[in-house]
């Protein structure tokens, strides 16, 4: 068995980032630049009232009360054509250009009005509620840049800069494969011997929160014939999941199946738990990631390994098993050689601190304990004994943006 930290470095060498394709900025949102943004305008591109006012000079009104002369109006997205002179104020709304001559904004609430006569009661001093040119960012200045997953934010931003398409990496097309003759798809009828099948679908889940597109080959049955014909449908993916038929039973079939398809194993068993069946290896152009079968392995290994390829094929540089230490709500027992993931609940103590505990029972085939855990208490190989209260690395599922 090899170690979880040589497994995903093995993995991660055959992954490089997929090539951009343009696209409309409206369809951006989740995607990841190819190529640095800068901005094309500056913003605001001239002087601009912050407030609804009067655009005044500040030496007019710094004794109060002064009165002035309303000469004219500007409402936003109109420009005033005159000059501002000593005695004068003009009506301004929120984001109209200040007229020139003037350099400070009295609001409308400090003001008495009369006729074409505006009394102001309160000074204002000199660029008081203006927003200069290029307050926001200047033409040329940076945006987001290359690497970077776009939010709404993100996109307000470059919106803003003047940009309508973008470059961004192409999503990563995932085919999935699931096996067994003991399992069928929701809905269909159950032999008295079957179960239903929950792998395909939330691994489809899965590769969609991580920005990928899944393509479902179905189930395949415990024959190799039927395998590799529906395992070549994953020609023309850049990843291929199969889920079970990964252990040693002469039912488990992917590995002696795929190989007469030209598979190349890399690497088989891994010291974790749970996951300890799991492959990785290249079947034609589409490199293969083979999940175990019970539907906890196969999502926690999905998030240990599967992410960390995605991100890079996506061209995402982001930390790879993201933990944040917590405090642990109930003791622990020594660990043996397998790295742990424990599912776990997480809280907050008198003082406000996470604290995470360890569900009692930690059997790869409940479900219903993974969809629960807030988060995956991490064990290394041979940890010692642990009190609650120690410090311990968790893996914080609610923090994940694909949201396990």
């Amino acid at each position: 068995m090899i170690s979880v930290e040589e497994a995903l470095t093995r993995i991660l060498e055959r992954f490089r980032p997929l090539p951009s394709e343009t696209l409309g900025l409206g369809e951006a949102f989740g995607r990841v630049l190819a190529t640095d943004i800068a901005a094309r305008v500056t913003q605001p591109p001239k002087a601009v009232s912050a407030m609804d006012g009067y655009a005044v000079r500040a030496a007019d009104v710094a004794a109060v009360p002064a009165s002035l002369k309303v000469i004219g109006r500007v409402p936003a997205g109109s420009l005033f054509a005159g000059q501002l002179g000593p005695g004068e104020a003009v009506r301004i709304f929120t984001g109209a250009p200040l007229p020139d001559g003037a350099d400070a904004i009295v609001i409308q609430e400090d003001t008495e009005v009369s006729g074409d006569q505006v009394t102001v009661k309160e000074s204002s001093p000199l660029g008081h509620y203006v927003r200069p040119a290029g307050l926001d960012f200047s033409e040329g200045d940076a945006g987001p840049r290359a690497g970077q997953r776009l939010t709404a934010r993100d996109v307000g931003l470059i919106a803003a800069m003047n940009h309508p398409w973008v470059q961004v990496h192409r999503r990563p097309r995932v085919a999935i494969l699931a096996t067994g003759d003991e399992v069928v798809m929701p809905g269909d009828p159950l032999g008295p011997s079957q179960i239903v099948s929950s792998n395909g679908l939330a691994l489809a889940a899965f590769v969609r929160a991580c920005g990928g597109d899944p393509i479902q080959l179905g189930i395949a049955p415990d024959r190799s014939e039927r395998l590799a014909e529906l395992a070549a449908g994953a020609r023309g993916a850049d990843l291929l999941l199969t889920a079970g038929g990964a252990s040693v039973g002469e039912h488990d079939l992917v590995q002696s199946a795929l190989e007469g398809q030209g598979l190349q194993l890399d690497f088989w068993k891994i010291a974790m738990r749970p996951g300890k069946p799991l492959m990785f290896g290249q079947l034609g152009d589409t490199p293969m990631l083979g999940l175990p079968g019970n539907p906890v392995s196969a999502l926690v290994c999905a998030l240990l390994f599967a992410r960390p390829a995605l991100n890079r094929l996506r061209g995402l540089d982001s930390p790879a098993h993201p933990v944040s230490p917590m405090r642990l709500g109930a003791d622990l027992p020594a660990n043996d050689r397998r790295q742990d993931y424990l599912r776990a609940r997480v809280s907050k103590d008198s003082q406000g601190q996470r604290t995470a505990t360890a569900y009692g029972r930690q059997d790869s085939s409940m479900l219903a304990m993974l969809a629960a855990a807030d988060g995956l208490i991490l064990r290394p190989p041979h940890a010692e004994a642990a009190r609650s209260g120690a410090m311990v690395p968790v893996m914080d599922l609610r923090e994940l943006a694909e949201g396990l």
